[in-house]
């Protein structure tokens, strides 16, 4: 499990089958400042609005954002939690 900023990585045993693959590697954007949560390299799926990414065998993938520490991820399967906190009006998206 690694967080960076408002998202939360875990490695699970396989993507969705019926998952659709994206076209960008961006994993989340940056509400207030912009900023993305991108990978170098790997591929990236969705389904019903929740994302997934492959790290082939070849490297690992780097996660990169301007104002968070670069994380590394080895070969394999990955899901990608948005972070939420409750307030008075209900469950919303962590701000990065």
């Amino acid at each position: 499990m690694k967080r960076q900023g408002d998202i939360l990585i875990v490695r699970i045993d396989s993507i969705p089958l019926d998952a659709t693959k994206r076209r960008s590697r961006v994993l989340a954007e940056g509400e207030i400042a912009g900023h993305l949560h991108e990978l170098d390299s790997g591929e990236v799926y969705e389904k019903d609005n929740v994302l997934y990414f492959r790290v082939s065998s070849e490297k690992p993938s780097m996660l990169l954002h301007p104002e968070h520490k670069t994380i590394t991820f080895e070969p394999g399967e990955y899901k990608v939690i948005r972070q939420r906190e409750y307030r008075p009006r209900g469950w919303v998206s962590v701000r990065d």
